[in-house]
This record gives C-alpha cells, structure tokens and sequence, in this order.
C-alpha cells in the first residue's frame, strides 16, 4: 500500500440524524463505504472553504438562475433610472424656462443640494425644499 493510500482510524461521533443522512444518501453518491462518503464531504467542505473560485462548488444550475435574476433586476432598474432621468430633465427645462436663475444662485443652490444629499442619502423631501426657499430652515 502506497503511502498516500494509508488512512488511519479514530472515533467519530455525530448526530443520529446525520449518521442516518450518511447511510441513506453514501451509495447513490458512488461511494463504496460510509467512510468514503464522509471523506469526499470533508474534501469538499474544505475545497469550498479554501477556493479562489466558489463556482466549482455550488451547481451551475443555481449560478445560471441567480446570474438571469440579476440581470432582469439589472435592466429593470436601468430602465426605471432611464425613465426618471426623463422626467428630471423635463422639469429642469420647464423651470429654467419660467425663472431667472443667475450662474452664481444656481452653483450655490447645487452646493446645498449635493450637502443635503449626502446628510440625508438622497432622502430629500418636496417639504423641506419648500421651508429652505421660504427662509423656514
């Protein structure tokens, strides 16, 4: 016997359940013994927590799906951003068209915007815009 081929024994103590798991599922994996489908799990346990590239672990069924979710979701929100962008330029457009805006107000007013945007995520409401106008800040 090689001397890779050398194993050696010790105790093993496990749940009921997952001994059971092991009789059940040992032989529709290909395994001779209970003790080499324990082996394999444990290569591949050790595989998956030490590999660069987890797609040789998990199915290419699941990447596959979960690849095309992402992507819908992908296109989806780029349409939505798309869309909203639109609107967002209309607006601009219909008030710079109605109201005089200098240069110097507007590079101002841009400034407070990108500071309350950061200060509140980009949870900016109508309401507030409208006290800050007014002087109700």
């Amino acid at each position: 016997m090689a001397l890779q081929d050398e194993k050696s024994r010790f105790g093993l103590w496990i749940k009921d359940e997952t001994r059971e798991k092991v009789e059940r599922h040992y032989k529709e994996d290909g395994c001779a013994s209970m003790s080499e489908f324990i082996e394999r799990a444990i290569d591949f346990y050790c595989g998956y927590l030490t590999a660069g590239d987890y797609r040789q672990y998990l199915p290419e069924v699941i990447l596959t799906t979960m690849q095309g979710t992402l992507g819908s979701m992908e296109n989806r929100m780029a349409r939505m951003l798309f869309k909203m962008a639109v609107e967002v330029s209309l607006l601009m457009h219909i008030v710079a068209g109605t109201n005089d805006v200098d240069e110097e107000a507007l590079d101002a007013l841009r400034g407070k915007c990108v500071q309350d945007c950061k200060k509140t995520n980009g949870a900016i409401s109508f309401k507030d815009a409208v006290k800050y106008q007014y002087g109700d800040d």
